[in-house]
């Protein structure tokens, strides 16, 4: 019973508990012991089973006195970025040891506000640094997926590997990601689960420890579209706290999903056939668009001619704004202290102590691209290629509804694999340009390689056009019939 509680969906959940089918507090006791037999993956950095069994029980009363919110007693995975008042915040990182936020963040307070329950804090990759979530202080997190005939751990992508991982190995319901350069998206396809960011100013970022401000955003990482249309729609809205949160109105996602395509274009861009993409990846594209036009739309070929300096104009923004955001941890005010014989010392002692390698590179590059006599070089040449990736996108979207591309240029890789930095930046070659122009993104399941590991297919929609998103993901997800678990090799 305990495994068949924790395979349901997060709709399919909801209903049981609606229904009175099962209470909150055994299905939140469902997934504590999943989590306890799967520790060997290291999805969570922190497990709250005290929390969430209170917070359980007080969802039961309210279903039983027919007041429950829209996700009453489900349990969820909180990526270690959020803030969460009075349970430990590190964001991987050695630098936040011991730092327990005094507020919430404005996308978890809505999910406390619609009854969701709190697991546990999901492990990633430090301050969102990475795409395989081997950068986490706290040790790196394994994909429960495996290649057919070999036991070599993999990585379930990043930086939210930790949110992708429990959702994947059946450990939450659903879970909070963040995608800053396709954080949400490339782990979603690495493990075969549902993962959306919203358009840059849907979600609020008040609350979440922050890495590149005008890249990242708060996303949901599910089982199925389903799920990630009825979680978006609890966390999606306007905040005064924050200023980029951008006051327009928030539809019913869930009642848009009806996978009918007719009338609508979709767009095939030309740019995203690359060199070291793998043949199965261009073949479930190819798939896809057949399966598109099946629902109704029409497939045509469009371009996004500066696509490809995407990567490089990326890579000098996001550690250009980590270079300044990161500059608030030096052991004054919260987290590690390392003492030295005076103030400096003590900075160096911290930074150096407290910061992993990934984190101090991107901080370098960042302080090297901001500094002066490099300014106009980069960061500025950098904000200019910014403005033109996103002008490609209104070009195209002037006569196609939403574009489809593959997710990742690869299937999940094993862990080691990719010492090179470069090699592993490389693999945010297709979700970059979404962040870069702020419009809404997800990725959805489509088959699985020849290696039986999954392989995901990339919608990008015009700004605040989620639901559309979530419907050609729909009609992805209806024609793919994706159903493949990973074999619960953890819990041997």
């Amino acid at each position: 019973m305990t495994s068949d509680l924790t395979r349901l969906s997060l709709a399919e959940a909801r209903e049981g508990l609606r229904a009175r089918k099962f209470s909150s507090v055994e299905l939140t006791r469902a997934y504590l012991g999943a989590m306890e037999a799967a520790r060997g993956l290291n999805a969570y950095i922190t497990e709250t089973p005290e929390l969430a069994l209170e917070q359980a029980a007080a969802s039961d009363a309210r279903i039983a006195a027919g007041t429950a919110g829209s996700l009453e007693g489900l349990p969820l995975a909180i990526k270690d970025l959020y803030c969460t008042k009075g349970v430990l915040t590190t964001a991987a990182s050695h630098i936040l040891d011991g730092f327990t936020p005094t507020y919430e963040s404005t996308v978890t307070t809505s999910l406390w506000r619609e009854g969701a329950v709190m697991l546990g804090k999901a492990n990633m990759d430090e301050f969102a640094m990475g795409g395989s979530n081997e950068n986490s202080y706290y040790g790196p997190v394994v994909n429960p997926w495996r290649r057919n005939g070999d036991t070599a751990a993999l990585v379930p992508g990043g930086s939210s590997g930790g949110s992708a991982a429990a959702v994947a190995a059946d450990l939450c319901v659903a879970a909070l990601g963040t995608d800053t350069g396709g954080s949400i998206r490339q782990p979603a396809a690495f493990t075969g689960t549902v993962g959306i960011k919203p358009t840059y100013g849907r979600c609020s970022r008040f609350g979440i420890i922050a890495f590149a401000s005008s890249l990242e955003q708060a996303g949901p990482m599910t089982k199925t579209v389903t799920d990630a249309a009825i979680l978006l729609g609890a966390i999606a809205g306007h905040d005064p706290h924050d200023s980029t949160s951008v006051p327009v109105p928030v539809p019913d996602y869930a009642a848009a999903l009806t996978g009918d395509l007719r009338g609508k274009k979709i767009g095939i861009p030309r740019e995203y056939r690359v060199d070291g993409m793998s043949a199965e990846i261009e073949k479930w594209w190819q798939q896809g668009a057949e399966w598109l036009r099946a629902a109704g739309a029409e497939v045509v070929e469009v371009s996004l001619p500066h696509s490809k300096y995407a990567l490089p104009a990326y890579y000098i923004v996001a550690p250009a704004e980590a270079s300044s955001n990161l500059a608030r941890y030096d052991g004054v005010r919260f987290g590690l202290r390392v003492p030295g014989k005076d103030l400096t010392e003590m900075y160096e002692n911290t930074r150096g102590e407290g910061f992993g390698a990934e984190v101090r590179r991107r901080i370098l590059i960042g302080t090297y691209v901001l500094s002066a006599g490099y300014y106009d070089a980069y960061y500025t040449r950098a904000q200019k290629l910014r403005r033109l990736i996103a002008n490609d996108f209104e070009t195209a979207f002037e006569t196609v509804d939403a574009i489809l591309a593959p997710t990742t240029p690869s299937a999940a890789f094993a862990s080691g694999e990719k010492a090179d930095p470069i090699a592993m930046y490389l693999g945010d070659v297709f979700t970059v340009t979404a962040n870069l122009a702020g419009l809404p993104a997800m990725s959805v399941p489509a088959g699985l390689s020849a290696e039986g590991l999954p392989l995901g297919l990339q919608v990008i929609g015009k700004a605040f056009d989620e639901a559309g998103v979530l419907n050609v993901g729909y009609a992805l997800e209806r024609a793919a019939g994706f159903n493949a678990k990973p074999a619960a090799w953890w819990r041997a």
